[in-house]
């Protein structure tokens, strides 16, 4: 399969849908349905509504993670400092996503591309898989991971960082990652991390990308899910920040209150991340953007509200 020059990045969460990834697909890009945070069932039933959209490239992304040591104690602590602030909290707790469920669900799938998002791709996927896999990586160090394309991913990028660990290592530029990368590995290179205009997407294709994803610059389209609350804030605009305050991994977003009250949030995904969802789902029935993360790039503020489809033009070199 070629790789269309511009490639829709999951948005897990809310903002993926099967009409903007359908949409993508129809101007002639990769149009990827996010697989976390849903069922199995849901995950099967958003392809086929992808598909019954489009003819073109569609994708889909998993989450494939790891349980390891996590201070339990430094979890209770903050999660006792939220509780002091009054708010509603769930359990914080350990799930891989339905990984293995998911995993059978995209084999049987009609999709062109499976990718990973915070680990190699397990086995089982490797082996069975008809479509070429791809792996999301935000360090060197992960160059070395066994799959057929390397999405790559710049400090710039919003949402989580796409590392194998949540580790507090230094984060490059996407153009230096790119560099260093590309000295590691011929396979093919997908660039990811404040694309959002063809100056971006130039730069890193010519850095060694023979593709770009762009999350950030889709957020405002009229088929994304993206929620109003976020929506509102990305036109106000502001900074953007690493954060472990709403999941408990280090995550790009619009700093806000709550980014700013809880800096030293706990290295615990996604422990932190079933401990907030109350909140963070009060926040946005309540239309307050201080409790809510509202993941996006450091160039955000380029974003504008248009169609998919002129979204995907203006990004083509």
């Amino acid at each position: 399969m070629e790789i269309p020059q511009v490639v829709l990045a999951p948005l897990a969460g809310g903002p993926s849908t099967p009409e903007l990834a359908a949409a993508v697909a129809n101007a002639g890009g990769l149009g990827f349905v996010a697989g976390g945070y849903l069922s199995g069932d849901e995950l099967a039933a958003r392809i086929r509504r992808t598909r019954a959209l489009t003819e073109g490239l569609v994708g889909v992304n998993l989450f494939v993670l790891r349980e390891g040591t996590v201070d339990g104690a430094a979890v209770a602590r903050y999660a006792d400092q939220l509780r002091r602030e009054g708010y509603e909290l769930g359990e914080p707790r350990f799930d891989d996503d339905a990984l293995d469920e998911k995993i059978d669900v995209v084999l049987a799938a009609d999709v062109d591309v499976i990718s990973t998002t915070f680990g190699p791709p397990p086995v089982r996927l490797l082996e069975r898989a008809h479509v070429p896999v791809w792996a999301t990586i935000s360090s060197p160090a992960d160059a070395d991971v066994d799959a057929d394309v390397l999405v790559v991913q710049g400090v710039e990028a919003g949402g989580h960082r796409g590392a194998f660990d949540d580790g507090d290592a230094s984060d490059l530029p996407l153009v230096a990652l790119l560099a260093e990368v590309r000295a590691r590995t011929d396979r093919p290179l997908v660039a990811a991390g404040g694309i959002t205009d063809r100056a971006a997407a130039e730069a890193a294709l010519a850095a060694g990308a023979g593709a770009v994803q762009a999350g950030t610059a889709f957020l405002l389209c009229p088929e994304a899910g993206t929620h109003p609350v976020h929506r509102e804030a990305i036109a106000r605009g502001g900074t953007t920040a690493l954060t472990r305050a709403f999941t408990g991994r280090r995550a790009r977003g619009i700093v806000n209150r709550f980014m700013r009250d809880h800096p030293d949030a706990p290295s615990a995904y996604p422990h932190v991340h079933h401990l907030t969802a109350p909140l963070r789902a009060a926040a946005r029935t309540a239309g307050d953007a201080e409790r809510v993360n509202l993941w996006a790039g450091t160039s955000f503020a380029q974003t504008r509200e248009a169609p998919a489809a002129e979204i995907v033009e203006s990004l083509r070199a």
